[in-house]
């Protein structure tokens, strides 16, 4: 199975003395097929060089050239998708790097996430907004 990997999940892998940390590793560290978006790569690598510094942010970026996770790149269908997806939740706060998420996920058929943000577990999908994605986290 396929696991989409959100920003939360990997800040909480490259900080060790994140409350989260082992949590993710195990996670991440599972062998499963792992895919992100290049959203959730910048939002990653902005949050580590602004928390841990350009080093581990570097080794981060560095991990996901070499296959960590496949990178999906965000296309126009998943930023009108994104957009609908704010339409929809207006009582929610979904960031647009969440719902990109939400619609590369729903694009690729991926249903579980490894992520520490609420909003994943929050958000509904399917043709009368039924279902939920796994959360591993």
């Amino acid at each position: 199975m396929t696991l989409f990997v959100d920003s939360s999940a990997f800040y909480a892998a490259a900080d060790v003395g994140d409350g989260s940390h082992r949590r993710a590793t195990e996670v991440l560290g599972s062998g499963e097929s792992l895919v992100t978006s290049d959203h959730v790569l910048i939002e990653s690598w902005l949050l580590i060089r602004h928390r841990l510094g350009r080093n581990a942010a570097e080794r981060f970026w560095s991990a996901i050239r070499a296959g960590a996770a496949a990178l999906e790149p965000i296309g126009a269908a998943d930023l009108e998708a994104a957009w609908a997806i704010g339409q929809v939740f207006v009582d929610q706060n979904f960031s647009i790097v969440d719902r990109t998420s939400f619609a590369v996920m729903e694009r690729l058929g991926v249903l579980r996430a490894a992520t520490f943000d609420a909003d994943f577990a929050v958000y509904r999908f399917g043709p009368r907004r039924e279902r939920a994605f796994e959360i591993l986290g």
